[in-house]
């Protein structure tokens, strides 16, 4: 029976040349010469540190605008508050989302059962999988979770006959 399955998976490659290009440009710039500001990957996610909580803003924007051109989605951001880390030093973490979560998938389901496809919908961890008799009826359920506006940027992936 052919199936397909649904995931958020995020391009860590994408994610790291986006980080090394905004890096760059932070070096380059006039506006941030002498205030040490810089963008580190982590295990928890990217971490943002600036000299000053208006500086901070200005890099979260020199990296959203480097993401944007990578195509990674803005959706698999998530930015934390921006704290004090000692002295005149700020410290911002910014979570990377992967993975459908529980709600969102409930709702993706939903969403598949609704339309009056003959296709079933299961949640397996953190995917969706779907599965039909036919691959035309699989091609329309991917349509239509194209169209529809869901949290997380969704990828079709493991399609088999």
């Amino acid at each position: 029976m052919p199936s397909f399955d649904v995931v958020c998976k995020l391009d860590h490659h994408e994610v790291d040349n986006a980080v090394n290009q905004a890096n760059r440009e932070l070096k380059q710039r006039y506006d941030f010469r002498g205030t040490e500001s810089s963008i580190e990957k982590t295990a928890d996610g990217l971490v943002l540190k600036s000299n000053s909580e208006a500086r901070l803003a200005a890099v979260r924007d020199v990296l959203r605008t480097k993401m944007a051109r990578r195509e990674v989605s803005m959706k698999s951001i998530d930015p934390q508050q921006a704290q004090p880390a000692g002295g005149q030093n700020w410290r911002q973490l910014i979570k990377l989302k992967e993975g459908i979560e529980k709600d969102e998938a409930k709702v993706i389901v939903k969403a598949i059962k609704d339309s009056k496809l003959k296709v079933q919908a299961s949640i397996q961890g953190d995917t969706v999988r779907v599965t039909g008799k036919k691959r035309d009826l699989l091609q329309e359920v991917i349509a239509l979770l194209k169209e529809g506006e869901y949290g997380p940027p969704l990828s079709f992936v493991n399609f088999r006959d």
